[in-house]
């Protein structure tokens, strides 16, 4: 699956996914770093990827509707350290399939998924 990091996340989450087999790029690769999230979001829609990110801002469904882009997962955790997050990561990734995700918004606790779309 096609998936853009958020730059709240690590960047060795990048090699964590693609271990899985992801194709994982980041805002960074794009200079989009502080950008507005109107237009993160905008990128990630216009390159059909799914976008992964600490900001609980995106999981919004009125700013965000599930059917509006190609899928979000916003990370609700306790911990947001290298080591915890990629091991959630690790978790995440063979769940990670395209019919499963495209346009629906996933809110990934520490103990449970939700997914609204």
């Amino acid at each position: 699956m096609d998936i853009k990091l958020d730059e709240d996340l690590p960047g060795s989450a990048v090699s964590v996914l693609a271990e899985a087999g992801h194709d994982v790029v980041t805002v960074y690769d794009q200079s989009l770093q502080g950008a507005d999230d109107g237009d993160v979001i905008a990128a990630v829609s216009a390159e059909a990827r799914v976008l992964i990110t600490l900001d609980l801002g995106f999981g919004d469904i009125r700013s965000y509707p599930p059917d509006a882009h190609h899928g979000i997962i916003v990370l609700r955790l306790d911990r947001s350290d290298r080591e915890h997050v990629n091991g959630v990561m690790r978790r995440l990734a063979p769940t990670l399939v395209e019919p499963e995700v495209s346009g629906k918004l996933w809110i990934v606790e520490e103990t449970r998924v939700r997914i609204r779309g």
